[in-house]
């Protein structure tokens, strides 16, 4: 099976948001016949990375099967939007970062699955720096 494509646009070409900023964005699946899709997720999510246990948390879901589609083609464009919580903010420190993305999951029949994450920023946090003396 051919791998295929995930296109996802966040509306207005925007990466920059503030808490309590609408969030819309759009994607479609190509390259793949509409009877191989068994479901898409997406997902409004953030997690941590660096030193210690990472976390993860998903502020926005939305489960998509054929049945909920008019013809069952699960490839054609969707939208959906959310607004965005007060916190926790991007962050990108010397120890810890926050990161936000919008992800995109597709589900196959015989059970592989592909995902693309969206990254974006969400408010203005100073980044950590280490000062030498």
């Amino acid at each position: 099976m051919m791998e295929p494509l995930i296109s996802l646009n966040i509306r207005g070409h925007r990466r920059d948001f503030e808490p309590g900023d609408v969030l819309a964005a759009e994607y479609q699946v190509d390259a793949i016949g509409d009877d191989q899709i068994q479901a898409i997720e997406s997902s409004v999510l953030w997690y941590t990375e660096g030193k210690g246990d990472e976390d993860m948390a998903i502020h926005h879901f939305e489960r998509r099967l054929p049945s909920d589609t008019e013809d069952g083609d699960m490839r054609v464009l969707h939208r959906f939007e959310t607004t965005l919580p007060n916190t926790p903010l991007s962050y990108s420190g010397v120890i810890v970062k926050i990161c936000w993305c919008i992800r995109v999951r597709v589900f196959f029949k015989g059970g592989q699955d592909i995902f693309f994450d969206q990254y974006f920023q969400l408010g203005s946090v100073a980044s950590g720096r280490v000062y030498a003396s």
